[in-house]
């Protein structure tokens, strides 16, 4: 961004060293910083008490206390490979202001750069008050979101996004354009370095440019994943039409909202044309496809509440009675909402999140106007659309039909596991869970081929955490079949229970479900089954990023000095080299082949997980029917070959 120069002296440089070494002090003074010699050692000596008096007490400044406690404002911290990581936490805090200013009738274009590990940001908006723009990104509950007159339907409205996006960044430069003058900011890691303020060039139009880039020692080894990013940009965009966001020089448009974001999910997999309706304060598409479960996109003021909350739970009630109205017909609410899938978006004044990641609402003074403007305008629609009224008739009727065998084949279904056991056969828990709070987070559950690999990994797991399902070997293949016949296969319906999904994913008991099969032909075949078992009726499990495979190694070379794992040959190849012509190469066929002592460092802190994605949910069935529809042997022996690289 070009700019007269116009230096003010210099800020202390110093402080951003005094805030760290503050920070670091307070770390030190923590008792949970600090492990005592008679914890050290059983044998140790008693610790001396820890005096508790006024030296101990301490003032953390806005600065010191988002670096020392992150996770208060960015949720986790991560390395980019998950979008929910920090990093893009930051990225949406610095976008969100430009959108802010598009929402209030300001600047039509955004545009994104990320390019080496750095983000820049530019709006064409009001611009930051040039007087107030050091504490505007620098200075908690500062900022004129608070005020109603200039910003309506903000997300951020604690004033504190921007302010995380400095203290959190080795690098932060603002600069603010208005009326054909600037003001620059310079910050490390919240500190400020310098400032300064001039007259733009000539063409300079309005609105406010940040860079930063975020700090290594908070987030190590990093890296943006641009296809997340687009994917973010593509919302903001079906959230405000109008609004164009250029995101590494391309641009990103759309005309028709949510409707256009739905046609995007379910490209030609409807069955009855896309439903839409937009008010001042509500926006929402519907539709229903052949799919299993349902599908929910739901968003406030522009953010994405991947967690739901107040307004997609009244969306849901309208919906339903909406429906139940025009049919004159007392359906039950699962035999509406199976197969369907929806993206609504509201504006509010006052958005009360669940946290600062506000991936949830909490707000619920909004049921009463949210649920009837939504059963209101279902019904029009319905009314005006007697064709899709017909469809989604016979939808119901159809889900209605099948829930009714499903209970049939439940029942059944239990009174024989009743039989077995009270305990899930093939089936090593751990003790925690996911709704066990914070000590459920990390729990995962490997789904193992065999009990040759289920045993090399019993000793080696963390027993707390690492679940293990044995397999017997290849599952059937569920391709194209009915639900019920998870209930007629005892293997599918003790892993169905076993995870905890057979209701909804709500009752799902572990973060991670992790596919451990063999490198080889077999084994990726039972990996293709078990992915089309999941795609076929638990598909939220995949676009939720909650199925892995693991990556273990293929081969280990090893001297008398020193032992290698290498997962590839070319790898493997390039370690003989390294290590001699001398070494000893031991390829490992199966996962049962490698001892537990050896399988302890595959499934420990340096565990290796591909995350099995889908970009969109259109691409299912097309992923379904290629790899598992009836194909030619030439065809077999092509997707094969190609499973080998590309693992899911």
């Amino acid at each position: 961004m070009a700019v007269k120069n116009e230096k003010k002296p210099a800020a202390k440089v110093a402080t951003a060293k005094v805030a760290t070494a503050k920070v670091a002090a307070v770390k030190a003074a923590s008792p949970a910083a600090k492990v005592s010699p008679a914890q050290a050692s059983p044998s140790a000596k008693a610790a001396e008490p820890v005096v508790y008096d006024e030296s101990k007490i301490k003032t953390l400044s806005s600065l010191e206390h988002i670096r020392l406690r992150t996770g208060m404002y960015i949720g986790r911290l991560g390395d980019g490979s998950n979008p929910d990581d920090g990093i893009y936490v930051l990225l949406k805090e610095v976008i969100d202001n430009g959108i802010d200013e598009f929402i209030m009738g300001n600047g039509k274009l955004i545009e994104v750069q990320v390019k080496d590990g750095t983000v820049r940001v530019r709006d064409f908006g009001r611009g930051i008050p040039l007087g107030k723009l050091v504490e505007c990104v620098s200075v908690i509950n500062t900022g004129a979101k608070y005020n109603d007159d200039v910003f309506q339907f903000s997300v951020g409205l604690n004033g504190v996004g921007t302010k995380a996006v400095n203290a959190l960044s080795s690098h932060f430069r603002v600069v603010a354009i208005r009326d054909g003058d600037f003001a620059e900011a310079v910050f490390q890691r919240g500190a400020l370095l310098s400032e300064r303020k001039g007259k733009v060039k000539d063409g300079q139009k309005n609105g406010t440019y940040v860079e930063f880039t975020p700090d290594g020692e908070l987030f190590p080894n990093y890296q943006f994943n641009l296809e997340f990013i687009e994917r973010r940009i593509q919302n903001y965009t079906y959230l405000n039409t109008g609004l164009t966001l250029a995101f590494n020089g391309k641009s990103y448009i759309s005309k028709r909202g949510l409707f256009d974001l739905l046609t995007e999910e379910t490209g030609e997999d409807c069955l009855y044309p896309i439903g839409y309706y937009k008010g001042e304060r509500l926006e929402f598409a519907f539709t229903h496809t052949n799919n299993y479960g349902e599908e929910y996109f739901s968003f406030v003021n522009g953010q994405y509440t991947s967690d739901g909350g107040s307004h997609l739970s009244a969306f849901k009630e309208g919906f339903l009675k909406g429906i139940q109205a025009f049919f004159k017909k007392d359906y039950k609410s699962e035999d509406i909402r199976e197969g369907s899938i929806a993206s609504v978006a509201i504006k509010i004044k006052s958005p009360v999140f669940e946290s600062q990641t506000k991936n949830k609402l909490g707000n619920s003074d909004i049921r009463g106007w949210l649920v009837q403007e939504t059963k209101d305008a279902v019904e029009d629609w319905l009314h005006k659309n007697p064709e899709a009224a017909k469809k989604l008739e016979l939808k119901i009727i159809a889900n209605e039909s099948l829930r009714t065998e499903l209970n049939s084949v439940k029942k059944e279904a239990r009174e024989a596991a009743k039989k077995i056991a009270l305990k899930i056969p093939k089936l090593k828990d751990c003790k925690y869970h996911l709704d066990d709070g914070d000590k459920g987070e990390g729990t995962m559950i490997f789904l193992t081929e065999g009990d040759s690999a289920t045993g090399s990994m019993v000793s080696s797991r963390n027993v707390m955490t690492q679940a293990l399902f044995s397999l017997r070997g290849k599952i059937e293949n569920m391709y194209g079949k009915k639900r019920t016949a998870i209930y007629k296969n005892d293997e599918l319906y003790n892993m169905m229970m076993a995870l905890g999904i057979e209701n909804d994913l709500s009752g799902l008991r572990y973060e991670k479900i992790i596919i451990a099969t063999d490198a080889d032909f077999d084994g990726f075949h039972i990996r293709n089954l078990l992915l089309t078992f999941f795609l076929s009726y638990f598909e939220e499990l995949v676009t939720g990023g909650r199925i892995f495979i693991l990556e273990t190694p293929l081969f280990r070379v090893r001297t008398k000095k020193e032992t290698r794992y290498c997962y590839t040959e070319k790898e493997r190849d390039n370690t003989i080299t390294a290590l001699g012509s001398q070494s000893e190469v031991t390829r490992f066929k199966g996962l049962g082949e490698i001892s537990p002592k050896e399988f302890g460092q595959f499934i420990g802190d340096d565990i290796r997980l591909v995350p099995v994605s889908v970009n969109t949910l259109k691409a299912v069935p097309q992923v379904l029917t290629f790899y598992m529809g009836k194909n030619t042997p030439e065809r077999r022996d092509y997707i094969m070959k190609n499973l080998i690289g590309d693992a899911g």
